[in-house]
């Protein structure tokens, strides 16, 4: 069967490689199109466009690029006619998926969706949407069932795939990794997450680094983002006790003692590490006003929003400072705050339902073709 995929960021791009290669596995005759990145094209999926391409940040950034992102939906809808896939797949990215799942809809295509768009967080009503627009939704959150149910809409509940990316993930030793990135060969990691996305890169990265002087027994270890140059890390490297490393997040994760993580996928990555972390997040002051407005949720973490309580300590906008982060980073490196974290990791794992995410969704839009 024709399968056309689409993800526009890098998260999906690691989900989607995961489901092409599934996929792929249970259907040999597949031929794979789509929106991705460098993993759903090395996955074996045929690349229309990169999420590179695609990468705009805020509702401030979004306005400013208006006329990229419809010669993108143009560009997407010419390029599904061309191909004429017998299912179409989604992944997360809803404010552009959403749009061409109303037109592909129309023409007929089936539409499957994998990886819910957070509706729970923000804009309910594109229940509405989803329910006339989507054949299928896979759903990878535990509360996210409940959720679609209550709108009398059936979803299907697989798992979280990050359970099957980090276990399928080569990891360094830990004194191959030191020696290869030029890192201190016994000081504990502090691992630093700062995003994947430029402008919010550049704002996470010097805060977190403002507490560095603090921590003078750690190394602070910067994760570079696939979808930024290496070079743009340079202006942040410029003391010894600061490392980076390149497109080895995981391995980072698994030497580190502690992390100070931008929200979003990451926190959850680093809650399955078992890494005791402080969530960051400060955007700039229009979006965040706007964002306070239509966001409903007590918490912005996965990890929080999954355990239902506040397993991780949130720095948000005005409460992320130097002083706070010093606070926080200080309580996880030892003690009992610490320990409380890690047993609430272990809990956490268990209610995202194991392993085999990208297998059961492959099966069930299979199954649904």
């Amino acid at each position: 069967m024709k399968y056309y995929i689409i993800a526009g960021e890098a998260s999906g791009d690691l989900h989607g490689s995961n489901l092409i290669k599934a996929l792929k596995e249970k259907d040999t005759a597949a031929t794979v199109r789509c929106w991705g990145g460098d993993l759903m094209q090395k996955a074996g999926g045929d690349l229309a466009k990169h999420y590179k391409e695609m990468a705009f940040m805020g509702f401030i950034e979004v306005i400013k690029n208006i006329p990229a992102i419809f010669k993108n939906i143009k560009f997407c809808k010419e390029d599904i006619s061309r191909f004429q896939p017998d299912v179409i797949v989604f992944i997360d990215f809803s404010g552009f998926n959403l749009r061409i799942a109303k037109w592909a809809k129309q023409q007929n295509f089936k539409t499957n969706y994998y990886i819910s768009p957070q509706i729970w967080a923000s804009r309910e009503s594109r229940i509405h949407k989803i329910k006339r627009d989507i054949d299928k939704m896979y759903v990878i959150l535990p509360f996210e069932k409940a959720f679609y149910k209550k709108h009398n809409y059936e979803v299907e509940f697989v798992g979280h795939p990050l359970l099957d990316a980090i276990s399928n993930s080569p990891i360094d030793k830990e004194s191959e990794f030191r020696t290869k990135n030029k890192l201190h060969s016994t000081k504990p990691i502090i691992a630093l997450l700062p995003g994947s996305r430029k402008q919010e890169v550049q704002k996470m990265l010097a805060l977190m680094l403002s507490v560095v002087s603090d921590f003078d027994g750690y190394q602070f270890v910067i994760a570079g983002a696939p979808s930024l140059d290496d070079s743009f890390y340079a202006s942040f490297l410029k003391r010894e006790s600061i490392g980076f490393v390149s497109n080895k997040t995981y391995s980072l994760l698994k030497h580190s003692h502690a992390a100070l993580v931008t929200s979003g996928t990451a926190t959850l990555e680093t809650a399955l590490f078992k890494i005791p972390q402080v969530v960051c997040y400060k955007g700039s002051w229009i979006s965040y006003q706007i964002a306070k407005r239509i966001i409903t949720l007590k918490y912005i973490s996965l990890v929080n929003l999954i355990m239902d309580k506040e397993a991780v300590k949130e720095l948000i906008q005005k409460d992320l400072t130097t002083k706070n982060l010093k606070k926080e980073l200080h309580k996880i490196i030892g003690g009992a705050h610490r320990e409380k974290m890690l047993e609430d990791y272990s809990i956490l794992e268990q209610k995202l339902g194991g392993k085999g995410a990208s297998e059961k969704a492959a099966a069930l839009i299979i199954e649904n073709v």
